[in-house]
């Protein structure tokens, strides 16, 4: 004997509260709401782009960039003239046989190279710092040179040599404090090593080069001259 058909839900087994998916679709044959989960948005990643920036040096600098500028451009532009003085002869300088001689009375040991040496490091060194090109050795040259230059003029007399006028040692004090203000800054952006990442975020690399150029001047000093430039001064003496 044949079991009799189902006709009504109750002998379907259906639950009426939940529609079927005949009822659940609308008129454009799409599922209703509640037939698949809501995929929640994915999280939104943090917000590191201040952090890269300060990583990289790509940060708001003001007129930082402008103020390195103008100290490149000083520091630079004095030490080209006084180096083509010594090189050329112009602006009344001595030219390189009269710095020769200039070296030799001033009691350096070996007066053509010492006086080879100043005129390359400070039409070199000045023209670069000019373009902001090969900074940190730029700077590490004229700082080299400056610095034997006030110790040569620091020995001159017993004393400390502060001071302006004939033999003071005031203006290579400021030279040199702004040469090596500029291998610890680096160049900023206005300068032809503005990719480079000593231009605007200078490592450990630069204070190395600082010590080079100090270890470079004072042995220039004591190879080409010799003698004691701190004789007088306390505990230098």
């Amino acid at each position: 004997m044949s079991k009799d058909v189902p006709r009504t839900d109750d002998e379907l087994g259906l639950d009426p509260e939940v529609p079927s998916t005949a009822e659940s679709k609308g008129a454009g044959g799409k599922g209703s709401t509640y037939e698949y989960a809501s995929i929640p948005p994915a999280p939104t990643p943090p917000n590191d782009t201040g952090r890269l920036r300060r990583r990289t040096g790509e940060t708001r600098r003001g007129t930082l960039d402008l103020g390195l500028l103008l100290l490149r451009w000083v520091v630079g532009g004095t030490f080209l003239y006084h180096g083509l003085q010594k090189l050329t002869g112009w602006f009344h300088g001595p030219g390189l046989d009269g710095t020769r001689d200039m070296m030799e009375r001033g009691g350096w040991d070996h007066p053509s190279v010492s006086a080879m040496l100043v005129t390359a490091g400070e039409v070199g060194g000045g023209a670069l710092l000019i373009l902001g090109l090969a900074t940190p050795l730029a700077a590490g040259a004229v700082l080299a040179v400056i610095l034997d230059a006030w110790a040569w003029k620091q020995g001159m007399a017993p004393g400390f040599q502060y001071k302006a006028g004939p033999g003071a040692v005031e203006l290579e004090s400021i030279l040199a404090g702004a040469a090596a203000a500029i291998i610890l800054t680096g160049p900023g952006r206005l300068s032809f090593d503005r990719n480079r990442g000593w231009a605007v975020r200078p490592a450990a690399g630069s204070f190395v080069v600082l010590l080079l150029a100090v270890a470079a001047a004072v042995g220039a000093y004591w190879y080409l001259h010799g003698g004691n430039p701190l004789t007088g001064i306390g505990p230098f003496d």
